[in-house]
């Protein structure tokens, strides 16, 4: 178990290292977020070959994390496509000056790949470990996989058609899965990680991998996710009304539906 962590490990180290010299090359950091998804192909591949396992359980759950990491790849790309660096990393390239290369490497490149591995220890470890049957669990593992990936790639559609037309300039999104939530593709990639950790649960030991969801929910409520976009937005008297009416990451009514207020 520890060898198949040391050796992901050091191979996702490797592959942000990469990404952090194609960062260089194309002088846009933003290469980072393209990254991420792919480097969960990275763990599951790795650990699959590093454990030697290949049990009906791990090559599910890495076929999920498949699924879901060349979806994301090809949105982020997608959304990316024809524009400049994301504003998030050119802020950090005018406040970081002379350090920007040292600091990139390590805060973004570096952390990244230390936050992927924490967030697919589910992965790894289920890759590590001989096959236990698969029971109940695993169907409401799937179900909550399969709810949660939906939620992401609808809502990441919904908005990137919207952002796409003319019309929708300087808008807000608030139709769709949007009226629901703040942030419904948010809340589809905890829900799939929460889905994966259920279907890992069975094998002994797989309850303290809860670590991995645990991580990605922090990250995206409490870092990196849900608050600094929503800083962006601050103070707009659009979003200062969305933000009354509209619950943050659960999908619910509208507030103004169920109080009437």
């Amino acid at each position: 178990m520890t060898r198949v962590f040391l050796v992901t490990g050091g191979a996702l180290l490797g592959y942000m290292a990469c990404g952090f010299l194609v960062s260089r090359i194309l002088g846009r950091n933003d290469i980072a977020d393209v990254a991420w998804g792919p480097g969960f192909l990275v763990a599951a591949a790795v650990s699959l070959v590093a454990g030697g396992v290949w049990s009906p359980r791990g090559l599910l759950v890495s076929g999920l994390v498949l699924a879901w990491a060349v979806r994301l790849a090809l949105h982020i790309r997608s959304r990316n496509r024809g524009k400049g660096e994301d504003k998030r990393y050119r802020v950090w390239r005018e406040a970081w000056g002379r350090w920007f290369a040292l600091r990139s490497f390590l805060q973004v490149f570096m952390l990244q790949g230390l936050l992927l591995l924490l967030v697919a220890t589910p992965v790894l470890f289920v890759n590590a470990s001989p096959h236990v049957p698969f029971s109940w669990t695993d169907a409401f593992g799937l179900l909550g996989w399969l709810m949660g990936f939906a939620f992401e790639s609808l809502g990441d559609l919904q908005l990137l058609r919207f952002v796409r037309d003319p019309a929708n300039l300087g808008k807000l999104m608030t139709e769709g899965l949007w009226r629901y939530s703040r942030h419904p593709n948010y809340f589809g990639e905890v829900t799939l990680w929460w889905g994966i950790w259920l279907i890992v649960l069975p094998v002994p030991g797989g309850f303290a991998t809860a670590i991995g969801p645990l991580a990605i929910t922090f990250l995206i409520l409490k870092v990196s996710g849900i608050p600094m976009l929503e800083r962006h937005y601050a103070g707009r008297p659009d979003w200062e009304v969305y933000k009354q009416r509209t619950s943050a990451f659960f999908p619910l009514p509208p507030r103004v539906e169920r109080g009437g207020t």
